[in-house]
């Protein structure tokens, strides 16, 4: 027989001696309190042999028909229990206002033996109490638990119904009636509450103490994963947790095994014993890590300017670089700041990167630019004219040239044939300015801008 079991068993059998003791003393004494505690013990007989069974099935291991194991059967013996608190208070209720209000007339006695009896019956409340409220904590049981209550509120009742019987002795005869009342009162506030809490276990409401501490769990896990989804629920002090994290679109499937099991291992940490189900999903590719980086970057307010993000996954897990223009007027350590406040931003959007790494640049202030005198025009054109004619076959558009105090800035427009890909444009604009500055150094920049030729 397991530990649990037999400190449901031990509170059987303290239920029977109580109820011969106070059921005895009760007739025989005619006292309300007494036969109140003689049937809000008949209710623990009842509650305890719930108990002794319910801890015997939820002891089973999980089996075909019960996967997630038979901890339930703990909580709805509570809940069974609970209702029958509640009938036996009402009727408790129900004599003792009868009583009070002289509808129902009776004698009390208050002999020596009868507070003996009750003094033998705080004993034995004192000692279930404390034996299940200790298996409760060892065994995390709620049926144990839920005993406990109610030999702790059997205390309170015997307890009351000791000062009602010397009250009456000292010639109060309506004590008697006002201590049932009173043990009535706790019962049916225990057992509401009782009701309620295995209510919630039953219906899966979410622990929210334990829910926060697994999700505190899993934000600290390093390397970073992201968390999608986490569900919660419990049954016989056990908790059962459903969690969906992300992870790179590149991570092999060991990566994606290892991070799972480092979410599991984190949340068994924080709720011992926990039944953890972690499902892996691809957190998307590339182009979405991306634009998701190139969005958390300008929201940073020093940035002006954000290109060349590049993602890239090592076995460290995935990594971000790119390039950002700030003002050319801040300071290295203002720049610095606003990078690390970039970084900060991109690992707050996608925990799961596990590095950001920067590149700084200053953005290029507006100058004042004037034109070229026009004999200077006529030769610069005619040379760049021919380079562009020579290198691409194409006439430039739209040429023209302006002197800033960089130095001589050329602007053309090159006309690509409308089934030329864009990366093939740029490589084609980007080879005619490095001809043009290659045979004429003293321009400072060429801007070329392509567009389909019609």
């Amino acid at each position: 027989m397991t530990a649990p079991r037999r400190t449901a068993l031990f509170s059987v059998l303290a239920a029977l001696a109580l109820i011969g003791l106070k059921l005895g003393a009760g007739l025989a004494t005619g006292s309300l309190g007494l036969l109140s505690e003689a049937l809000h013990s008949g209710t623990d007989l009842i509650a305890a042999l719930l108990t002794f069974f319910a801890v015997g099935v939820a002891g089973k291991p999980a089996d075909t028909g019960h996967q997630y194991g038979h901890g339930k059967a703990e909580h709805l013996s509570a809940l069974a229990e609970g209702t029958i608190l509640v009938l036996a208070s009402l009727v408790i209720i129900w004599r003792a206002i009868m009583r009070l209000s002289g509808a129902t007339h009776s004698t009390v006695h208050a002999p020596s033996w009868a507070l003996a009896v009750i003094g033998v019956v705080l004993f034995i409340d004192v000692s279930r109490t404390v034996a299940s409220a200790r298996a409760a904590r060892t065994y995390r049981s709620a049926a144990l638990s839920a005993n406990a209550l109610h030999f702790a509120s059997d205390f309170a009742g015997s307890v009351a119904v000791l000062v009602g019987l010397v009250l009456v002795r000292a010639g109060y005869v309506k004590a008697d009636s006002i201590a049932a009342l009173f043990v009535a009162s706790i019962v049916l506030v225990a057992a509401v509450r009782l009701m309620r809490r295995n209510v919630g276990v039953l219906m899966d409401i979410v622990p929210a103490d334990a829910e926060e501490a697994a999700r505190l769990a899993i934000v600290d896990i390093r390397p970073a994963v992201e968390l999608r989804r986490l569900r919660m629920r419990q049954a016989a002090g056990r908790y059962f947790a459903d969690v969906v994290i992300g992870v790179s679109i590149d991570a092999a499937v060991g990566q994606g095994h290892a991070a799972a099991d480092a979410v599991e291992r984190a949340v068994q940490a924080a709720l011992p014993e926990a039944d953890v189900v972690v499902h892996v999903e691809p957190l998307g590719d590339r182009a979405e890590v991306r634009e998701r980086a190139l969005a958390a970057a300008l929201s940073v307010r020093s940035v002006r300017e954000v290109h060349n993000v590049s993602v890239v996954s090592t076995a460290a897990g995935t990594e971000v670089s790119l390039h950002l223009k700030l003002p050319g007027g801040l300071s290295l350590d203002d720049a610095h700041e606003a990078a690390e406040e970039v970084e900060r931003a991109i690992i707050g959007e996608l925990p799961n990167v596990s590095s950001v790494h920067t590149h700084l640049e200053p953005l290029a202030e507006d100058a004042e630019g004037t034109s070229l005198a026009a004999a200077d025009v006529v030769v610069v054109r005619e040379v760049v004219a021919r380079i562009v004619r020579a290198a691409t076959g194409v006439e430039a558009r739209d040429l023209h040239f302006v002197h800033t105090g960089d130095g001589l800035v050329v602007n053309l427009t090159l006309p690509l044939s409308a089934g030329t890909s864009l990366a093939e444009a740029h490589a084609e604009a980007s080879r005619v300015e490095e001809l043009i500055r290659s045979e004429r150094p003293e321009i400072a920049d060429v801007l070329v801008h392509t567009e389909p030729r019609l």
